[in-house]
């Protein structure tokens, strides 16, 4: 066995602004999305993240190996050990390593890794100092702690469908919301209490727990404080009328979107880019309790339909940009990814394999940290993290024995 170096904070001003978790080391023991773009999100501020896969590889590879964009997004910059966690010396394996980590980060169901002997406790009684962050589908005790969860579980039990739909026409959404937003918490809690580890006198880590059910809740708590104040359950259009906001489609078969909150002013150049003064000074919409009631609001929204209709997305974008009305055309995401202020802002990063990776949403004195487009193959970095912990003879004999799989760099 080796001594394992010690983890700590970054030296040097500029390394601290755009790599602030530079030195901090993090053992990725998920899979799937929540607990592995937590991870990402790590590594792109700085971290070293391991990520410890079977020796078969992740289930989200699914057979693809590096082929798989979803789990290349995800996993892009990490480090890859393959470890079978079935076998005692797997987990033999991870408790040596864990006076070398920082943070571990695991999306087993509720009780898995303790039955393993990685529970939090066994964990943080090797390493005092480690931050064991914990994601589940429903949180680790009550009537659903036993149930599988996945991404629309989540949506569904959370309320975010019924909340995005209409009451008679309930659908799925496009994309993996409540997985996303649990990597998002699962990673501002790791960071909130690697901050606290360092200030508190003693040093220790903690236990982050969050839930895909709990995690929803940052998406809907707006929402939700409808429902507690007015006794309402809302729909996708409950909002509308407080927001001031519109979706119109256009004479070129897109789309503009209007908010434009309680601003007087926003209205009157809203009325002024349509040809419609008259309307901003009658009675009935004078001043915005009269546009929030529902039902005039349906007449303005029915007049900027009409309206909107008569011409193409790129002249409304013209007399609204002269008028000063807050908007937006309604992108597709490959008009996202085309868009000249996201081409400013640099957050399409690198490019691997006719892949290109999302940077993180941050910048730290005009500077963005940029990940690193390499995806690991299965094992990859077996042998090079794992020799930081075990003796030459004995990792030798456990690659031997299917214990450890490493695998070289596909070419």
């Amino acid at each position: 066995m080796t001594v394992p170096r010690t983890s700590g904070w970054p030296s040097g001003m500029d390394s601290m602004k755009t790599r602030p978790l530079a030195g901090i080391r993090v053992l990725d023991v998920s899979a799937y999305i929540s607990g592995p773009y937590a991870a990402s999100l790590l590594a792109s501020l700085g971290a070293e993240v391991i990520k410890l896969e079977p020796p078969e590889g992740e289930a989200f590879r699914i057979g693809k190996g590096t082929g798989n964009p979803f789990f290349a997004q995800y996993n892009a910059g990490k480090k890859s050990i393959a470890v079978d966690l079935k076998a005692r010396e797997g987990i033999e394996i991870v408790k040596a390593m864990l006076p070398g980590i920082d943070v571990l980060i695991e999306n087993m169901r509720p009780g898995k890794m303790a039955s393993l002997g990685l529970g939090p406790e066994d964990c943080q009684s090797i390493n005092p100092r480690l931050v064991y962050a914990s994601v589940s589908g429903f949180g680790n005790g009550g009537p659903w702690v036993d149930r599988p969860a996945y991404d629309s579980i989540g949506q569904a039990l959370g309320g975010f469908y019924t909340l995005m739909n209409d009451p008679d026409d309930v659908r799925l959404t496009g994309t993996c919301l409540a997985d996303l937003i649990s990597s998002v918490n699962v990673a501002f809690g790791v960071v909130a209490t690697l901050l606290g580890r360092e200030r508190d006198s003693s040093g220790r880590g903690a236990r982050v727990e969050t839930s895909v059910f709990e995690a929803v809740s940052t998406l809907t708590i707006d929402a939700m404080t409808q429902a507690l104040t007015a006794n309402i359950d809302p729909q996708r259009d409950t909002r509308h009328p407080l927001a001031q906001n519109f979706c119109l489609r256009t004479a070129s078969h897109d789309y503009i979107v209007l908010h434009l909150s309680s601003s007087q002013k926003f209205w009157q150049s809203l009325m002024r880019a349509v040809g419609r003064e008259e309307v901003a000074s009658d009675p009935l919409f004078l001043a915005y309790a009269d546009r929030a009631t529902p039902g005039r609001l349906a007449m303005i929204k029915a007049l900027l339909e009409e309206e909107f209709l008569k011409l193409p997305r790129e002249e409304w974008e013209r007399r609204l940009i002269e008028a000063d009305v807050p908007f937006a055309p309604a992108l597709t995401m490959r008009e996202v990814a085309a868009h000249p202020q996201m081409k400013w802002l640099g957050i399409l990063g690198a490019v691997a394999g006719g892949r290109t990776v999302i940077d993180p949403p941050w910048r730290f004195d005009g500077k963005r940290p940029r990940r690193t487009a390499h995806v690991p193959e299965i094992g990859e970095h077996s042998r090079e993290v794992l020799s930081e912990f075990l003796e030459p003879a004995v990792l030798e004999d456990l690659q031997a024995r299917g214990i450890v799989g490493t695998r070289s760099v596909a070419t």
